[in-house]
């Protein structure tokens, strides 16, 4: 696990998602704000998050609903121009996550800089957005073609999706970790800002003891505490946002609560 004190220089990261609105061909975009609305809506979350202590950021199209297993070109080359404009601020480690696409994530993170990916990397899933499937073979291939130094975080319970074959949870963290060796398994709740089971993030722990694993979603200022006493660090979006809104912006105010609180805990 020397790997997350190395990359992040602290002891249970906090990695903030820093969610950027609609981009061109997404449903909902805002053609009318253009990408300068996208790039300045980023910037602002992006100077919240920093100034208020977090250890890093994931840039996500977090807002290109509904997402795509494979997506288009346009996308992640908004994603890139994005982190491109915005790379002069950044002031901590980053990574990035094109939903649902580990082959552009990989190819984002390899024209960027990022440190870092998290996807549904390994798998096979009855989700909301069809039958997902996943070549993690090739997708580690591409990885090591492009990116070889880039660390890959495995999300090992998708969102609004359910694993085929109704496999144990504990199973799929060790075969994975077994046939794959991901740099960190990453244990989520049902949906974005969705509670994780502490129970389930005890058992994957105690099942690879020697792998990384973060809780990745659902981590409040209320839980951080128990959340924190069983995995190694958490990827945190919702609860940093005005009213703990999904939808909403960032909210400093927030930030700097939950971070002083982490910052206590360590």
């Amino acid at each position: 696990m020397n790997w997350l004190k190395q990359t992040f220089g602290v002891h249970k990261p906090i990695i903030a998602m820093c969610h950027l609105q609609a981009l061109p061909g997404d449903p909902f975009y805002d053609s009318e704000g253009g990408m300068d609305k996208v790039i300045e809506l980023a910037r602002q979350d992006l100077k919240h998050l920093q100034d208020g202590g977090v250890d890093a950021i994931m840039f996500s199209n977090e807002f290109s609903l509904p997402y795509l297993t494979t997506v288009k070109t346009a996308t992640t080359a908004a994603m890139a121009r994005i982190v491109g404009e915005l790379k002069p601020e950044i002031r901590v480690p980053f990574g990035v996550n094109v939903l649902w696409d580990p082959i552009a994530s990989i190819d984002l993170a390899a024209a960027t800089g990022a440190v870092f990916i998290r996807e549904i990397i390994t798998g096979v899933y009855a989700s909301d957005f069809g039958l997902w499937n996943t070549n993690v073979g090739n997708t580690v291939r591409h990885k090591m073609a492009l990116a070889p130094n880039l660390r890959m975080l495995f999300n090992i319970v998708p969102e609004a999706a359910s694993y085929l074959g109704q496999r144990d949870i504990v199973d799929i963290a060790k075969s994975t970790v077994f046939n794959n060796r991901p740099d960190a398994l990453c244990v989520s709740g049902l949906t974005a800002g969705a509670e994780t089971d502490t129970q389930i993030l005890a058992s994957v722990k105690r099942a690879v003891p020697e792998t990384v694993v973060l809780c990745n979603t659902g981590c409040r200022l209320e839980n951080v505490d128990r959340q924190l006493s069983v995995a190694d660090g958490a990827v945190v979006g919702s609860t940093f946002k005005i009213d703990g809104n999904f939808d909403n912006l960032v909210d400093p105010a927030r930030v700097k609560a939950f971070m002083a609180k982490v910052k206590a805990l360590r």
